[in-house]
């Protein structure tokens, strides 16, 4: 009776499928919210991140432009996913990634650069801040702490830290940039989970700070969409920020950013407003008048990661405090965009000006890339590191008197 019964529940099933084995059709991947009807055979996607080691014939150092009397070599290879970077006093420089999950050490010997891998298993741990002696690590919601890090790169035993801090679990737009203020705040960039939407603005979409122990949490900026990236004036001590505009809004619209936040709690506009672009899709308007304007428009979609201030004296006087930018490069356009380092300098009468730094890693004629540039730092002799996130690369830019 009992195997009649079974056998007669299987046969409903097979007879009946969609009440046996109905699923819910699978959600879309993050990258396609907002994306409208008319364009859902679209070909554009993010593109596919390189997760193996690039072998150093294959790096494309002979393709990279600088100024003249700059000039660009291979410091260390080996790290896939290779995005921000911090060092150690003892000249450990410390590289954070995003999808592959690892956190890496190099060590200069004099003659080669030595690649470990400090941390792996780690969600997206592209936040990296070192204050005495102890690297801290930001992976989504996770922050860890390794003491003296310098001195147990073969055993490192992070502390976490995660519920001190209490940061959102949401993966869309969490991976972040961390940094130390002058203020000695430990500061974090929370971008939104979606691409469009009105969010919790307590939450979401800003930049907040907190004591170094997770304590006094504080929100220093509101209505940034997305900033991987941002630095503080070497000068004035004002915090600057990069802002990843919007997708599915045309090739043209809208541009990423770099903003200056004068007051603490500053809003800059998101959801309503990105870089002067009115956006059709937010129902309750706000005007962009409503808000301050970016100190300057970067371009649509070149996706600016990297920002920081030139703190040597190595490069000619034009370059002293002048603000670098990695545009890792555009994948929401028809046409490349980004994929290039870019430099912010302020001229006469207080302008500035963006130009071209490192160029070479977009092919236009060919609509192809060969690099993704993502991380910059400043050496104790003056030279500029940038790190290439698609060859797993570190290059050494520095001039010829």
């Amino acid at each position: 009776m009992i195997r009649r019964h079974l056998l007669g529940l299987a046969a409903a099933a097979v007879a009946a499928p969609s009440l046996a084995f109905a699923q819910a059709p699978a959600a879309p991947p993050a990258w396609q919210q907002g994306r409208p009807a008319e364009m859902a055979n679209s070909p554009l996607a993010p593109h596919a991140p390189r997760l193996t080691v690039t072998p150093p014939d294959r790096i494309p150092v002979s393709n990279i432009r600088v100024p003249d009397g700059f000039q660009v070599e291979l410091w260390a290879h080996g790290l896939p996913g290779a995005r921000v970077m911090v060092r150690g006093d003892n000249g450990t420089v410390f590289v954070g990634t995003r999808v592959i999950g690892r956190v890496y050490a190099v060590r200069d010997t004099g003659s080669e650069r030595q690649v470990t891998t400090l941390l792996q298993g780690l969600p997206q741990p592209s936040g990296l801040a070192i204050r005495d002696g102890a690297l801290y690590v930001s992976a989504i919601h996770r922050v860890l702490r390794v003491d003296n890090v310098e001195q147990n790169l073969a055993n490192p035993q992070p502390v976490d830290m995660t519920a001190a801090f209490g940061l959102s679990d949401a993966a869309h737009h969490g991976w972040t940039h961390i940094q130390f203020g002058p203020d000695g705040r430990l500061y974090f960039s929370r971008g939104v989970p979606c691409n469009i939407c009105e969010t919790d603005g307590e939450r979401y979409a800003l930049i907040h700070s907190f004591n170094a122990d997770g304590s006094d949490r504080r929100i220093e900026a509101r209505g940034v969409r997305n900033s991987v990236g941002f630095d503080f004036h070497p000068r004035t001590g004002h915090l600057w920020f990069t802002n990843h505009g919007r997708d599915w809004a045309g090739n043209d619209n809208p541009s990423d950013t770099l903003h200056v936040n004068l007051r603490r709690g500053e809003h800059h506009g998101f959801p309503w407003c990105a870089g002067g672009f009115q956006d059709p899709a937010v129902p309750s308007q706000r005007l962009c008048s409503e808000f301050p304007p970016p100190a300057m428009v970067l371009g649509p979609h070149v996706a600016p990661i990297g920002t920081h201030f030139y703190r040597g004296s190595a490069f000619p006087e034009q370059y002293r405090n002048a603000l670098f930018i990695a545009n890792r490069g555009s994948w929401n356009r028809s046409r490349l965009a980004g994929f290039e380092v870019i430099v912010v300098r302020e001229v006469e009468g207080g302008r500035l000006v963006q130009e071209p730094f490192m160029t070479g890693f977009r092919d236009d004629a060919n609509q192809r890339f060969v690099g993704r540039p993502a991380g910059v730092l400043t050496m104790p002799d003056g030279s500029l590191l940038v790190s290439d996130e698609d060859n797993g690369a570190i290059y050494r830019v520095s001039y010829r008197r």
